[in-house]
């Protein structure tokens, strides 16, 4: 099966390395790896195109939803999962933590009125969901790692699953 992996990998110092690593876990499952980092373009446009071709090619789509520059998942990761979703593409996401959103951003804010807040004084959405409901509740979930979201390809693409 052919898998895009989608998340703010490409930006790690040693991104070639991780997707060598990723490419070779793949190949471990019996899957194909397919990466942002296999754009041979340069320039933004370029970029999004060859990424768009790339989720089209896919048989399914596995992300990294660990938080990128902030609290939440990566902004580009997150149009990933829209295009494949709209496509009717598999989507599974992973993540170190899934505890719920608001227990990971009451840190950053107080609770007012029984609501939480960020620090920023803007609400959090208390569905007990460790990401926002439109990435939460549409995926599959799993707590780990890339090899982790592998090893459970192949049961969520159960019929009935729901993946």
């Amino acid at each position: 099966m052919k898998l895009y992996l989608a998340g703010p990998d490409v930006f790690r110092p040693d991104a070639e390395t991780w997707a060598a690593a990723a490419r070779a876990a793949c190949h471990r499952h019996g899957h194909l790896a397919l990466l942002p980092l296999d754009a041979a373009q340069t320039a933004a446009p370029g970029i999004f195109r060859s990424n768009l071709r790339l989720l089209n090619e896919a048989d399914a789509v596995i992300a990294n939803l660990n938080p990128f520059r902030g609290q939440e998942p990566d902004s580009g990761t997150c149009v990933e999962i829209g295009y494949a979703l709209a496509l009717g593409k598999p989507v599974l996401g992973y993540a170190d933590s899934l505890r719920p959103l608001r227990e990971r951003l009451q840190a950053s804010g107080a609770d007012t009125e029984g609501r939480f807040h960020d620090a920023s004084g803007w609400t959090v959405e208390d569905f007990g969901l460790p990401f926002n409901l439109m990435l939460a509740v549409p995926l599959p979930l799993i707590e780990g790692r890339l090899e982790d979201a592998l090893f459970q390809v192949a049961a969520c693409l159960k019929p009935g699953s729901g993946f």
